[in-house]
């Protein structure tokens, strides 16, 4: 097959420099790469929201992925506008057998449902969490989805469910049951075979040998919830008094303000926050954490949870967590995003070492239902029977 897989950032080290989106298109399109088909992306030349990897569109293979790059002229958050996808899918867009758009609101997106529907290409679409019209510009999602929204999702020939919460976005949206897949996100299992050794992190961190590690890793938005696991966390100092939260992550505009709650809460003693980690420093942090929490309010997925997992740490988890349902009682905690119940499961899970050795010995087998060849089968599944119905 020639796949065109569609979504607004994706940098040319989509693995240390991607989203959660980005990194989910990375290891499916890497994997598809493998099983022989063709994959091309059609993208955005920003490297992240305020830096641009070029200015001219260019592309580029990564990983025998052939990657897209159209210059951007303006954007608000992951609408970037890149004027000259459009030509480039009108030349080209007929030669695809199957296209997969990730991300809803997207200018991309937009341009290639006229195409697709021109040319009478058959595409999937993959929300990631984006369908929702909550937080802010509520009133420019509505308008978007009357003028575009809802016709891209009338007219895709399946969408792309990632747990059953989402699966009940897309039927408020109007989707029948019939058109919605249920897949979760995946990983490659393959780059977590040889991790680093335990105390490297703490180690390079100066934090001693017998402290124990409650680490947040993701961008620092108050939508993570950051704030809620500060505030449990400083509630369980006076009892764990070697106890030390590690936040890692580039900041989303919310920075400035957790270093403001943790300077009120007076616990900078006992709280590091070391920026954005990739590749092997990032392993470290996983491998040394005592507990990997994500304390989202709102996350239709959550990838940290799978490198986590993959690392071998236990984790809690707050159940507005899509990854929730598929981890419960398994691998960590599932709690309610608010200051008692995590404050509680902190001081469960530091406290009760046999729960933590529990989840650490069932990590592994528990982490396998998600290696990406198992997910990449799935949607080879469903491409291939699209195609089908396609050419009937």
């Amino acid at each position: 097959m020639k796949i065109l897989q569609v979504c607004p950032i994706f940098p040319p080290l989509p693995k240390e420099f991607g989203s959660g989106v980005t990194q989910v298109v990375y290891n499916i399109s890497k994997e598809l790469v493998k099983r022989g088909h063709k994959v091309e992306v059609y993208t955005s030349n920003a490297l992240d929201l305020e830096r641009k990897i070029g200015k001219k569109t260019s592309s580029v293979l990564v990983d025998g992925i052939k990657v897209n790059y159209f210059p951007y002229i303006m954007h608000y958050y992951t609408f970037f506008l890149t004027p000259s996808v459009i030509s480039a899918a009108k030349r080209h867009l007929r030669e695809f057998d199957i296209i997969h758009t990730n991300d809803f609101r997207v200018f991309q997106s937009t341009v290639v449902h006229y195409y697709a529907r021109k040319y009478g290409v058959p595409y999937v679409l993959q929300a990631h969490g984006s369908l929702p019209r909550i937080m802010a510009m509520r009133r420019l999602k509505l308008i978007y989805d009357v003028f575009f929204g809802y016709g891209l999702l009338k007219d895709a020939s399946k969408v792309i469910a990632l747990s059953r919460v989402e699966a009940e976005q897309y039927r408020g949206m109007g989707v029948p049951e019939e058109k919605i897949a249920m897949i979760p996100n995946g990983i490659d299992l393959s780059e977590y075979a040889d991790l680093p050794s335990k105390g490297s992190f703490k180690k390079k961190f100066g934090i001693e040998e017998d402290e124990k590690i409650v680490l947040y890793l993701g961008r620092i938005h108050r939508t993570k919830g950051i704030d809620i696991l500060v505030k449990a966390f400083a509630n369980i100092v006076e009892k764990l008094h070697d106890a030390k939260l590690v936040v890692v992550g580039p900041d989303d505009g919310y920075l400035g303000e957790l270093k403001a709650l943790i300077e009120t809460l007076d616990i900078g003693d006992n709280v590091l926050v070391t920026g954005p980690l990739y590749s092997r420093d990032k392993h470290e942090a996983y491998v040394d954490a005592d507990v990997y929490v994500l304390p989202s309010r709102y996350e239709i997925w959550g990838m940290t949870v799978l490198e986590a997992v993959a690392c071998g740490a236990p984790v809690i988890i707050t159940e507005n967590c899509g990854v929730a349902e598929y981890f419960k009682d398994t691998v960590g905690l599932v709690v309610k995003p608010d200051l008692n119940h995590l404050h509680e499961a902190l001081i469960e899970m530091l406290l009760d070492h046999d729960k933590q050795n529990t989840f650490r010995d069932t990590s592994k087998s528990v982490i396998k239902k998600f290696e990406i060849s198992r997910i990449a089968s799935k949607l080879e599944e469903v491409y291939s029977a699209i195609m089908a119905r396609a050419h009937c």
